[in-house]
């Protein structure tokens, strides 16, 4: 389930006897441990946090979608109609791609654990598409085709194991929700009324699957660029009405704008971006808001480049990571200051509560940060 942060793909229920409260706060006291090791600013360089990259067995595939369940189970999505898993941290990956889909390119995938995702192809028309397995991949329904020429689908999210939206490029001169109540089995197109007009040019990026992001029961948010200002547009209700904020970020271009969103709650949530084309200056690529979106405000120190995925460590109120091409930043304090803790490249990052950080990129890359 999109949502950024450390709850962000998990639905739990909540017990209170003494044994579970005990392992609790031991498992609680275990990751604050591992978060501290994390986020030390280290003495020698071999000490810094670092990619531990997975054979995934391709390389020919790029991966933009990317669903971490834990740090043995993750879901990777991408060119080629590709959709690999793992449920041994990455040492072994099973092809569970959607038969007949080798033409399209998956850009967005949410899982709600090892054998329940939905999956979302990008493109003009027919090309956008929802697929949805219930039995690891061995298996796929595709719950939804865009019967509209004009409609682009760039990413989804999930509220919880049921609610979940996708979202389009502007029609109409407004961007175009698509929901579902039942976990994706049906999807149905929300009435524009409540959203703002589009600006000339704008859209949506769909470079991470991290353009459309949750937090909480209702909670949405959806990053834009391609136009004149870059823009955040958030909705309380799950979708049905909208306000749009300025942020600043690179923009007046469409190769520039808000590439991805994470929030560790309602009120607190980073923004990167860019301008996505090689050897180009992206001076302002972070900003930050503390009040769920209503305003923004740019990094003190931002990432040096462009960047196309970020997340929140889990189990912290100030640590999170951003990648992109060119390399992955950190920061540990809520997004004011990021420094670069390796040069790999890769699109996108999802963390999960027991520390389970991935990412994934270009030619087949998936990796686990490890310390």
């Amino acid at each position: 389930m999109r949502r950024s942060g450390s709850t962000r793909r998990r639905v739990r229920s909540g017990r209170t006897g003494g044994r579970r409260t005990g392992r609790a706060a031991l498992a609680a006291a275990v990751c604050a441990a591992a978060l501290a090791a994390l986020t030390a600013v280290p003495a020698q360089a071999h000490q810094r946090p670092r990619w531990d990259v997975k054979d995934t067995g391709v390389s020919d595939v790029r991966f933009r979608g990317l669903a971490a369940v834990s740090r043995h189970t993750a879901w990777v999505a991408g060119t080629r109609g590709t959709v690999l898993r793992t449920t041994d941290g990455g040492r072994t990956w099973r092809d569970v791609s959607p038969p007949g889909a080798g033409d399209l390119e998956f850009r967005d995938i949410e899982a709600f654990d090892a054998r329940r995702a939905v999956a979302l192809s990008i493109g003009e028309g027919e090309a956008s598409r929802v697929y949805r397995t219930e039995d690891g991949g061995a298996t796929w329904t595709e719950s939804f085709r865009n019967t509209d020429a004009r409609a682009f689908y760039d990413c989804l999210t999930f509220f919880d194991r049921r609610h979940g939206l996708a979202m389009s490029d502007p029609v109409d001169g407004k961007f175009r929700i698509l929901s579902t109540s039942d976990g994706g089995r049906s999807w149905q197109v929300l009435p524009d009324a409540g959203m703002p007009a589009a600006q000339a040019g704008e859209a949506g990026f769909a470079a991470s699957g991290q353009c459309l992001v949750s937090a909480g029961p209702r909670d949405v948010w959806l990053a834009t660029g391609g136009a004149a200002h870059a823009r955040v547009l958030h909705s309380a209700d799950r979708g049905l009405t909208w306000t749009a904020t300025g942020a600043p970020v690179p923009a007046g271009d469409p190769a520039r704008g808000v590439f991805a969103l994470a929030f560790r709650d309602r009120a607190h949530g980073l923004a990167v971006g860019g301008d996505y084309r090689p050897g180009q200056a992206s001076p302002r690529a972070a900003a930050r808001t503390t009040d769920a979106g209503r305003t923004w405000r740019p990094a003190d120190r931002p990432p040096p480049a462009y960047r196309s995925g970020v997340a929140w460590l889990p189990h912290s109120r100030t640590a999170a990571l951003a990648v992109g091409p060119t390399g992955t930043d950190l920061t540990t304090d809520g997004g004011r200051t990021w420094r670069t803790v390796d040069t790999g490249s890769y699109d996108t990052v999802d963390c999960t509560p027991d520390l389970g950080c991935w990412a994934a990129g270009e030619q087949g890359r998936v990796a686990r940060l490890e310390r």
